[in-house]
C-alpha cells in the first residue's frame, strides 16, 4: 500500500488529501495554519491526516504541497535585504519602470514599493548588442568593487541583469563566478536563468522578486524537509509551480518566482481533471477559501497559460496560469467606511485570531460570521465537530456593524454576503466577459472551504444555471497536486518576420530550448517513456507591442508549419481582439518549450446508479435565513458523505461535509453524479 499525499498550505486553513495507490481510497483532513512557521501546522496535518488511514510515514510514496509562502512574503514585504548589479547607466530603471500609474485616474495612487534601495543598486561597465555583439566588454574590477560593497552593507541576496542578457550569458556568468568567489555566503541570481527574454524592465523586475524571495523560500523548504524527514516521509517532496506543474524543493529553492501562485494553480489543475470525467469542459473556477478567491476561465478543458502577469504591483515573467485573485475569503472583515457604506475586504482575520466566531479573540465581524448568523453555516461547529463555533460572539459583531448602518441584524448580515458577491462577480467577469467569453455559456465549479457556500449567490449574480461542486471541494487545490506532472518551462527570444526563410532559425531556436528541456529531464529522474514536450511561439505584428501565444504541431518545422503558424495567429488575433490585419507583417517573437515530466497520478472511478432518493442522508433540520423568502426557511440537513449517485436534492437544503457546506436555496436542485460530484441547476 502507497499513499499519495498532497497539502495545500492557506491562509486560514491547511488542507490534506490523502489517496491510497491500490485501493483508490481517497481520504481528506483539514488544520487550522500557522502562519508563523507553515511548516509546523503541514507536519501537524500530514500526521493526523495518516492517522486517520491508519497509515506509517515510511508508507507516503508521493508528497506534494503548494504554498503561499512566497506569495504572503512579497506582500507583505518580508523579502530580504536584496543588491542589484546592473549595466552602467541603467540601474534606476527598477524603478522607473514604464511610467505608468498603478491607476491612471487617481492621483493619489501609491506605486509599489521598490524591492531594491537605490544605494543598494550598482551599475557596472558592460555592453552588448541587440545583435550579440560586444560593444564593451564586462569591467571585471568593477564588478568585483561592486560585489564587495554589497557584502560589506549586508544584503542577503544578490540579482544580477544586464542588457542584452538573453541574446549572450557571458557577462551575467562572470559576475556570478565573481559572486561565488567574494560572497558566496548570498543568495544570488542571474536574469538569463530566471527569465531569458526581451523587455528589460520585466526581465529585471522578475530577477529581482527572485532574489528577493530566494532566502525565505529557502528557510522555509530547508525547515519543512526537516520536519517532514523528522515525521518519516522518505519521498522526494515536490513544490507546485505557478504553471500548474510541480519541481523539487532544491528547483523551488533556487526559482521562488516561479511559485508565486503555487496555492491556486492545482485547484485549476484539479478542476480540469473534474471537468474531463464529468462531461463538462468549459468551466469558471470560482475558488473561495479563508482570506482570497481565485477564479479562472477553462475553454475547452484548457486553462490559459499566461508568460507574464503583475503580482500585486511587481511584474513577473514566469509562465503562469491566468489566474485573477480578488480579497474576498470567509475571514475578509466587514466595515462601515467614512461615506457610511459597507465594506468587505480585503483585509481578512486569517487564521489567528480567525472570525469572531471562532472565539479567538477577534472582534470585527468576518463574512464566515454572517454566515453563522444566518444559519447557512452550522451555528455550533465546523471541520466536522473539531472547531467549536460561538454564534453569540457573532451576533454581537454583526450587531454592531448593524447599529452603524441604520440596519437589523439578518440585513446586516446578508448584506455583508451580498457586498462580497458582487466583488467576486466584478472578479469572474474580468476573466470572461472582458475577454469574449459570456459566463452563461460556462458550468461555474465551486470549491475551496467557502466557495460551495457561495455558490449559488454568484451565479444568479452572473446569470449561470449550473454549478458544479466536486467531491471534496475544501481540499481541491491538495487533491490538485495528486493529478499534475512535473514540469518546467524554457523560452529564448528571437525577433523573426514569418516568411519562408523563419524556418531554419526555428528550428535552431527549438532546438537549444530541447537541450535545456534534456538536461532538465536528466536533473529530475523522468523516464525516456515519460517525457512530454509542447511547442508554441509568442507572435505579432511588426510593431505591437504584447504578443499572443501560438501552439506549434509537433513534427519537423516545415513550410506547412509557417502556414498553420500564420493562419492561426490570425484567429487567435481576431478572438481576442476582433480584427484581423489582413497583409500585414507577422513576427516570431519568443520561442517557448513546455517540458513535462508524466507521472502516475491519483484516478476516480465512478459509482454504480443508486436512485434518485437521497433521504438516507437526511441528518437533521435547521431554520436558515435566506434573501429568496426574506426570512427564515426550514431547511433539511444532508451528510455529503451519505449521498450517492443518481440522489437528488430539491432547495432549500444545507449540504454538511467536513470540509465545505454547499447551499441549495429554493428554486435550485442538487443531484449526485457519478463521480459523486454535486451538480446543481436552476429550476
Amino acid at each position: 500500500m502507497a499513499w499519495r499525499v498532497g497539502v495545500d498550505s492557506g491562509g486560514t486553513f491547511t488542507d490534506i488529501c490523502l489517496f491510497d495507490d491500490s485501493s483508490g481510497q481517497v481520504d481528506v483532513w483539514k488544520v487550522s495554519s500557522t502562519p508563523d512557521d507553515p511548516s509546523r501546522g503541514i507536519t501537524q496535518g500530514v500526521e493526523e491526516g495518516l492517522a486517520q488511514v491508519a497509515a506509517k510515514a515510511g508508507a507516503v510514496g508521493y508528497f506534494g504541497h503548494g504554498t503561499t509562502v512566497g506569495t504572503n512574503a512579497l506582500i507583505q514585504h518580508r523579502g530580504v535585504k536584496t543588491g542589484l548589479i546592473a549595466t552602467d547607466g541603467f540601474r534606476d530603471l527598477l524603478e522607473i519602470g514604464r511610467q505608468k500609474r498603478p491607476d491612471l485616474y487617481d492621483i493619489q495612487a501609491d506605486k509599489p514599493e521598490t524591492l531594491v534601495t537605490r544605494d543598494m543598486r550598482i551599475g557596472v561597465p558592460e555592453r552588448v548588442r541587440h545583435d550579440g555583439a560586444i560593444e564593451l566588454p564586462l569591467d571585471e574590477d568593477a564588478a568585483r568593487e561592486a560585489v564587495r560593497k554589497l557584502r560589506a552593507a549586508g544584503v542577503k541576496a544578490v540579482a544580477v541583469a544586464f542588457l542584452y542578457s538573453f541574446v549572450r550569458t557571458e557577462h551575467e556568468k562572470a559576475v556570478l563566478r565573481i559572486l561565488a568567489e567574494e560572497f558566496p555566503e548570498a543568495f544570488v541570481c542571474a536574469s538569463h536563468e530566471v527569465a531569458p527574454e526581451f523587455r528589460e524592465y520585466e526581465r529585471l523586475s522578475t530577477v529581482v522578486v527572485n532574489a528577493y524571495l530566494g532566502p525565505v523560500m529557502e528557510g522555509y523548504i530547508k525547515r519543512l524537509a526537516g520536519r517532514l524527514a523528522d515525521l518519516g516521509i522518505t519521498a522526494a517532496p515536490h513544490l507546485t509551480q505557478s504553471n500548474g506543474g510541480v519541481i523539487s524543493f532544491e528547483a523551488a529553492a533556487r526559482l521562488p518566482v516561479r511559485t508565486i501562485l503555487s496555492g491556486p494553480s492545482t485547484g485549476v489543475v484539479a478542476a480540469q481533471a473534474i471537468g474531463r470525467v464529468a462531461g463538462l469542459p468549459n468551466l469558471i473556477t470560482f475558488d473561495m477559501g479563508g482570506t482570497s478567491t481565485d477564479v479562472a476561465l477553462l475553454a475547452d478543458g484548457q486553462c490559459r497559460l499566461a508568460g507574464e502577469a503583475t503580482i500585486h504591483g511587481y511584474p513577473i515573467k514566469a509562465p503562469m496560469l491566468d489566474i485573477h485573485t480578488v480579497g474576498a475569503g470567509g475571514g475578509s472583515i466587514a466595515y462601515v467606511d467614512n461615506g457610511g457604506l459597507l465594506k468587505v475586504g480585503p483585509r481578512s482575520a486569517g487564521a489567528d485570531p480567525g472570525p469572531v466566531a471562532y472565539g479567538r479573540g477577534n472582534a470585527e465581524p468576518t463574512v464566515t460570521d454572517a454566515n453563522v448568523v444566518l444559519q447557512t453555516l452550522n451555528p455550533t461547529h465546523l471541520l466536522g465537530g473539531r472547531l467549536p463555533i460561538r454564534q453569540d460572539l457573532a451576533k454581537t459583531a454583526i450587531a454592531g456593524l448593524a447599529e452603524k448602518l441604520g440596519l437589523d441584524l439578518m440585513a446586516t448580515a446578508q448584506g455583508i454576503l451580498s457586498v462580497v458577491t458582487a466583488n467576486m462577480a466584478k472578479a469572474i467577469r474580468v476573466i470572461s466577459v472582458q475577454r469574449g467569453h459570456d459566463p452563461r455559456d460556462y458550468t461555474l465549479i465551486a470549491f475551496g472551504g467557502a466557495g460551495p457556500l457561495h455558490a449559488v449567490r454568484l451565479a444568479r449574480e452572473l446569470e449561470m444555471r449550473q454549478i458544479l461542486v466536486p467531491r471534496n471541494p475544501g481540499i481541491l487545490c491538495a487533491m490538485g497536486l495528486l493529478l499534475t506532472d512535473l514540469r518546467a518551462d524554457f523560452a529564448t527570444t528571437k525577433l523573426l518576420t514569418l516568411d519562408a526563410d523563419a524556418a531554419a532559425p526555428m528550428v535552431a531556436a527549438f532546438r537549444e530550448l530541447e537541450d535545456r528541456a534534456s538536461q532538465w529531464f536528466g536533473a529530475e529522474d523522468v523516464a525516456a517513456d515519460a517525457r512530454k514536450i509542447v511547442r508554441t511561439v509568442d507572435m505579432r505584428y511588426a510593431g505591437q507591442n504584447y504578443e499572443i501565444a501560438v501552439p506549434i504541431a509537433s513534427g519537423p518545422i516545415a513550410a506547412a508549419t509557417l502556414k498553420a503558424l500564420a493562419d492561426d495567429f490570425t484567429a487567435a488575433h481576431q478572438r481576442l481582439y476582433g480584427f484581423a490585419a489582413e497583409g500585414e507583417t507577422v513576427q516570431l517573437v519568443t520561442f517557448r518549450l513546455e517540458a513535462a515530466g508524466l507521472v502516475a497520478k491519483a484516478s476516480f472511478a465512478p459509482r454504480p446508479h443508486a436512485g434518485p432518493d437521497a433521504s438516507a442522508a437526511v441528518v437533521g433540520r435547521r431554520e436558515v435565513w435566506m434573501p429568496e423568502a426574506k426570512g427564515w426557511v426550514m431547511c433539511k440537513i444532508y451528510d455529503r458523505t451519505k449521498l450517492d449517485a443518481g440522489n437528488c436534492i430539491a432547495g432549500p437544503a444545507i449540504v454538511e461535509q467536513m470540509d465545505a457546506t454547499t447551499v441549495v436555496p429554493p428554486g435550485w436542485s442538487a443531484r449526485v453524479e457519478p463521480y459523486l460530484n454535486l451538480i446543481l441547476e436552476a429550476a
